[in-house]
Formats: C-alpha cells, sequence, structure tokens
C-alpha cells in the first residue's frame, strides 16, 4: 500500500472542458501500481521510493487536464501480502502433491504386478502337480499296452567317489544309459544297481 502526496498547478486553459480532479487521482493511481509493477522486488521500492515519482512524472499523465503536477511525493509504503511468494509456494505444494500421487501410483503397479507374478507362479506349480500326477498312469499304460517292461540282473557297478565295488542288490542306481535306436523302434533303458528298465517305442 502507497500514499502518496501530489501537488498539482491549475492550467486555466483547460479549466473549462478538460480532465478534471478525479482523472488526474486515476490517472496517478495507475502510474504508481505500473511503477510498482515494473519493480524486481518491493525492496527496490523501499530502498529508492523516487523510483516511483520519476515513473509516474514521466509518463505525462496531466496532458489534457486542468492540472499540472508540480511533484509527487511518497508519504508512506506499507509492505503487506507477497502475492508472487504466496502464488510460487503453493505451486510448488501442488507439485509435490504431483509428484507423490505418481509416486503412490507406481508403487500401486508394483504391488499388482508381485501379485500377479505370485499368481502365475502358483498356477506354474498346480500345473507341475497335475504333470506329476499324470506319471503313474502313464506307466501303467505303458505296461498294459507292452511298451514298458522291467527285468532284474544281478550286476555290480562302481559308484562315483569310491574304489569299492557296491552290492548288486542297493537301491540307489546312479548310471543312465543313452537311448539305443533298432530299425524302425527306440528302446530307452535306465540301468540301475538293483536291476533295468526298457521303454520300447
Amino acid at each position: 500500500k502507497v500514499r502518496v502526496r501530489v501537488t498539482v498547478r491549475t492550467n486555466l486553459s483547460q479549466l473549462v472542458g478538460g480532465a478534471t480532479e478525479s482523472t488526474v487521482i486515476a490517472r496517478v493511481g495507475q502510474g504508481i501500481v505500473s511503477a510498482i509493477g515494473s519493480c524486481n522486488s518491493y525492496r527496490d521500492a523501499l530502498a529508492d521510493p523516487m523510483v516511483i515519482t520519476r515513473e509516474v512524472l514521466a509518463k505525462g499523465l496531466d496532458s489534457q487536464t486542468a492540472f499540472a503536477m508540480v511533484s509527487i511525493d511518497i508519504a508512506d509504503i506499507d509492505v503487506g501480502v507477497n502475492i508472487g511468494a504466496n502464488l510460487q509456494i503453493a505451486q510448488a505444494k501442488a507439485d509435490v502433491r504431483i509428484a507423490v500421487a505418481h509416486a503412490e501410483k507406481r508403487r500401486a503397479m508394483a504391488v499388482a504386478r508381485e501379485q500377479e507374478m505370485v499368481a502365475l507362479t502358483r498356477e506354474n506349480e498346480a500345473a507341475v502337480v497335475r504333470a506329476e500326477a499324470d506319471v503313474p498312469s502313464a506307466i501303467a499304460t505303458a505296461f498294459r499296452r507292452g511298451q514298458l517292461r522291467v527285468r532284474h540282473h544281478p550286476r555290480r557297478i562302481q559308484t562315483v567317489g569310491q574304489s569299492s565295488l557296491s552290492d548288486a542288490g542297493s537301491r540307489t542306481g546312479k548310471l543312465r544309459l543313452p537311448s539305443v535306436s533298432s530299425g524302425s523302434n527306440t528302446t530307452d533303458a535306465w540301468e540301475t544297481e538293483g536291476g533295468a528298465c526298457e521303454v520300447r517305442r
């Protein structure tokens, strides 16, 4: 808030038909607002109040009026609310809220993705269990069709890392033989310490 004292001189040639006192007051107020608005900071106006006076007088606001402005004196400057600073603070708070909202959105998406992966893992585990459950049935079917037969014979197999021979009746087998092709039929054979197993296809 700025209070000014304006000294004017009557212009007799414009007294009749010219702009009156109210016009001069309005023009001076307009010039003061423009001068303060052109300052980089309110401190500039406080440090040099004459900058307002020079700005107003340089505009020639008394033209075509019944008065000629002689001087403009700054009586008082009262610094009120810094609207610009308040706007910047409000903008900063809004930016913070937007950033928090984006972060919360990303966190929620990450949690949802994690739950999707957990569900997919459970689904794959269930598929493995179902596949394992089909193994005994497949073996039984192979037995019935004659595609699978088991033959036992004594055999001594040397286990890895030991120099002694293990008992042929042991149940811990460690040897797998590769598939053997004979004509159009393929035979998969496994040999263990307890016997051998063949699958013909």
